[in-house]
């Protein structure tokens, strides 16, 4: 009854977010308070008592650093004290001369993905100053505390920390700046860290995952051996608008992570790419584009390097512009070479506009949040064909052809799946998640696609790989029309929330996902009861996707099965239930009962009543 009570309690708040996001709440001048804390209010308890700020809930403790390679027994952490700024810097800065790439070197953490999406942050003041507000400082106003803000999942949160910060020998042990006085960047990792659940939780990534953390923009990914022809202009495009990029080699097992290269490029290794440019080079054109390692150090030693010959052939003045001889990790190449050396490029877009095209191209995008669930929408891949059509579904309409007179849209999916770094202390990774989006598709909104449509229609268009990474993306080109997009992971019965978007002119099936009752008789007769049993169950009702989670979770036993006396009582109560008029306006739900009527029922007709109800489920 206990976790029937949490579980319901956490359908209640999150229909509570959807009201006040709808409201306002979760934009980026109204984040959401992570974990309840307000910066403000906070920072003047502080100052009211003339105490410097210590976070209860981000402790200087072991627990906050890690739990295996960073666990209290590990040698990284030996030795680690929780120190601020002020007690091992004589003048500590939290932003020098504005934030630069040069602030962050990375430490102790495998966090060069994040850093590598920090650098490319650094590039658009306007961006920045959505993750690190204005008016924080170690000199006016200091309390010992900070706030920071990311995009997580559909919303803005801000995070409160305090400024004490792992340090060892001296020096600190992750991310720093190069002269050692500015702090922005390792309170921006702490906070980070907080959001996840601990330092060890950023260990190994995706460029991405930060740069969308950072914008909530969309992801694209390009694998440089089959780069589309215009790369170049999409780089310089992108580089333009503010969009971040990322960059990486691929390793061809553990012991090459991290190797470096001939010409002194690391693989295994997040970089970011913070510049492209054209110049004269013998009487030609040359392609050029600006890398940086977040290490601080360890630069290509190829062409346009640093310190090459090739730089003696160009004009003085474009050289004096472009050319950076000191040893900060960031370099030039020539786009040829980094086609050759490098294997994927990220791109996260900041506005919808379309990249494979020379024209830009306005774009809507949607977002879908939603969940699997073992025995009710966890239904894996087409693999398992039995099961697959129990997986949640949303519909898009592609309206608007790539170019006049010929049929295909273009348009990007993304599936994130949603807090999974917070569970790896529990010893739980990533799903294995991707897509499917059938043969086009032409109905009323709000239905449910059943067994017999998928086993009839094959894909128009999936996922290019199910992988077990947040975020699975592809940039697909169908006719126009209507398609059912149904997210999964690879096999039935793992259970995730996620995240889908698509970019393109669409709209999405009511939130609510309307179920026909037979769905959840098919359930009960395929997985849950015998035969005969089933074929009692009457047709007719429609329950909400969570009504039916609810469902499964209070009427069945641990293997899944459904007793008499609770299949008896679940009938009643929706028999009860369907009996009565159900309105929905305005996204608030109301039944038109009195009061004796609401009592017998449990039902509700506001917000406050709504979470009693499902408090009481």
């Amino acid at each position: 009854m206990a976790e029937e009570r949490i579980y319901a309690t956490g359908m209640a708040a999150r229909l509570r977010s959807q009201w006040d996001r709808d409201e306002g709440l979760g934009q980026n001048h109204n984040a959401v308070k992570f974990l309840g804390q307000d910066f403000e209010s906070l920072r003047a308890q502080c100052q009211r008592s003339g105490r410097l700020f210590e976070d209860s809930l981000f402790p200087c403790a072991a627990s906050s650093l890690g739990f295996d390679e960073l666990g209290p027994r590990s040698s990284k952490t030996s030795g680690v004290r929780w120190m601020r700024p002020t007690e091992f810097c004589r003048r500590p800065e939290f932003i020098v001369d504005g934030a630069t790439r040069t602030d962050i070197c990375q430490g102790a953490l495998g966090d060069c993905w994040l850093l590598a999406a920090i650098a490319s942050l650094t590039l658009n003041d306007d961006l920045l100053h959505r993750v690190v507000p204005h008016g924080q400082s170690f000199q006016q106003g200091y309390a010992g505390i900070f706030h920071f803000q990311f995009w997580q999942f559909g919303e803005w949160v801000e995070v409160v920390i305090d400024d004490r910060l792992p340090v060892k020998d001296g020096k600190l042990l992750f991310v720093h700046s190069v002269e050692g006085t500015e702090f922005w960047s390792a309170l921006l990792e702490k906070a980070y860290a907080k959001l996840n659940g601990c330092y060890e939780a950023l260990s190994g990534g995706s460029t991405s995952e930060g740069f969308e953390d950072f914008t909530g923009g969309v992801t694209e990914l390009y694998e440089l051996r089959k780069a589309p022809s215009d790369l170049y202009s999409i780089i310089g495009r992108a580089i333009d608008r503010g969009s971040l990029l990322g960059c990486s080699i691929d390793v061809s097992g553990s012991f090459d992570r991290e190797a470096v290269t001939f010409k002194k490029l690391v693989k295994g290794h997040a970089y970011s790419v913070t510049g492209a440019d054209e110049v004269v080079y013998r009487g030609n054109m040359t392609k050029l584009v600006r890398v940086r390692n977040p290490w601080g150090e360890v630069e290509w030693t190829g062409a346009w390097s640093d310190n090459s010959r090739e730089w003696d052939n160009v004009d003085r003045s474009v050289r004096g512009r472009l050319q950076n001889r000191s040893e900060d990790g960031e370099f030039w190449m020539s786009f040829s070479d980094f086609l050759r050396e490098f294997s994927r490029l990220e791109i996260c877009n900041l506005t919808a506009d379309a990249l494979q095209n020379s024209q830009l191209k306005k774009w809507s995008s949607s977002l879908y949040q939603s969940e699997w669930r073992r025995g009710s929408t966890a239904g894996g891949c087409r693999n398992y064909p039995a099961t697959f059509w129990l997986n949640p579904q949303f519909k898009i309409e592609l309206q608007h052809p790539d170019t006049p007179g010929q049929p295909d849209c273009s348009f990007l999916v993304a599936l994130m799946q949603k807090d999974r770094r917070k569970k790896r202390r529990e010893g739980k990774d990533m799903e294995t998640i991707g897509f499917a989006v059938p043969n086009e598709f032409k109905g009323r909104s709000g239905v449910h696609l059943k067994r017999d449509f998928f086993l009839t229609h094959a894909s128009s268009a999936r996922s290019e790989l199910f992988i077990n990474l947040r975020e699975v993306s592809s940039r697909l080109r169908l006719p126009a029309g209507e398609y059912i997009i149904v997210p999964s992971t690879f096999e039935p019965h793992k259970e995730a929330d996620f995240l889908a978007s698509a970019v393109t002119d669409m709209f999405e099936v009511d939130n609510e996902q309307m179920r026909h009752f037979q769905s959840f008789l098919h359930i009960l007769k395929v997985l849950l009861l015998d035969c005969e049993l089933a074929v009692c169950f009457p047709s007719g009702f429609k329950l909400t996707n969570h009504l039916f989670q609810l469902i499964i979770l209070r009427y069945t036993e641990e293997d899944m099965a459904v007793d008499f006396d609770n299949f008896v009582t679940c009938l009643v109560r929706l028999e009860t239930m369907f009996n009565k008029q159900f309105l929905k306006a305005e996204q608030k739900y109301m039944y038109c009962l009195n009061f004796s009527e609401w009592r017998q029922t449990f039902m509700f007709y506001d917000k406050t009543t709504l979470y009693d109800f499902l408090a009481k489920l």
